[in-house]
Order: structure tokens, then sequence, then C-alpha cells
């Protein structure tokens, strides 16, 4: 159900490397707790951002929530297809609705993500 070819966090994001850089978006889990999406607030190019730190928000028709980014770094793309069609992110989680991409700062904090299979079981136990 989650994509093994990224990492997670426990606040719902996911991180994909690509090439050095890394893409982030939010889980599907935590698209569909949102519910309806009606706006996304990110970053602007050039940010930099801490690990486990808000790098935006996302508000649906429920409630407005933080955005952690998974890992440090500068920001060096953001999605703004996305921020025109915040809608999207219920459609296409963990594809076309990624919010950022990422120049990491250390390498180190990956290891600090949780896997696929940590994340499901953590999903499991949040739903229990």
């Amino acid at each position: 159900m989650y994509p093994d070819d990224r990492r997670y966090t426990r606040e719902h994001e996911w991180a994909k490397r690509e090439d050095g850089r890394v893409r982030v978006g939010i889980t599907r889990f935590a698209a569909e707790r949102l519910s309806d999406v009606v706006y996304i607030e990110l970053p602007k190019v050039g940010t930099e951002v801490r690990a486990m730190e808000p790098f935006g928000v996302v508000e649906s028709v429920k409630a407005a929530s933080d955005l952690y980014a998974p890992v440090s770094g500068r920001v060096i793309e953001v999605n703004a297809d996305l921020l025109a069609h915040p809608e999207r992110l219920n459609q296409d989680p963990h594809g076309d609705a990624w919010m950022i991409v990422l120049e990491p700062a250390s390498e180190a904090e990956w290891d600090q993500l949780l896997t696929a299979e940590a994340y499901a079981e953590l999903v499991a136990a949040e739903g229990a």
C-alpha cells in the first residue's frame, strides 16, 4: 500500500531519493484523514528547512495541519501545479501530488526515517 522506494515520517510525510535530491509529499493515509484538501501553503525555492520542523500547511474542509520536513535541506523545487489544484492531493498523494524537492543537507537523517514496512505498522496501530 505504501511504496517501498521511499521513507516515511511518523507525521505521515514521505521522502523519495532521486539523484542526490529528495522529493517530499504526504502519504495516502494522511490525505484520507484530511479528507477534501482546499489549500496548500509551501515554502519558496531557496528556503532552508530542518528535519521534523514544519515547512508548510495543508488545509482541508476538516482541519489545517502542519507539514514536516523529513530531512533538512534547501528547497530547490515546489510543485506549482499542486498549489493551483490542491484537491489533487486527495487523488494521487504518492505520485503527481508531491510537494517539494530538497537538496539534502545530510545523508545521516535518511536513516532516521521509517521504511515502508515500519510505516505500515505505524498506520495500523494508529487506525486500531
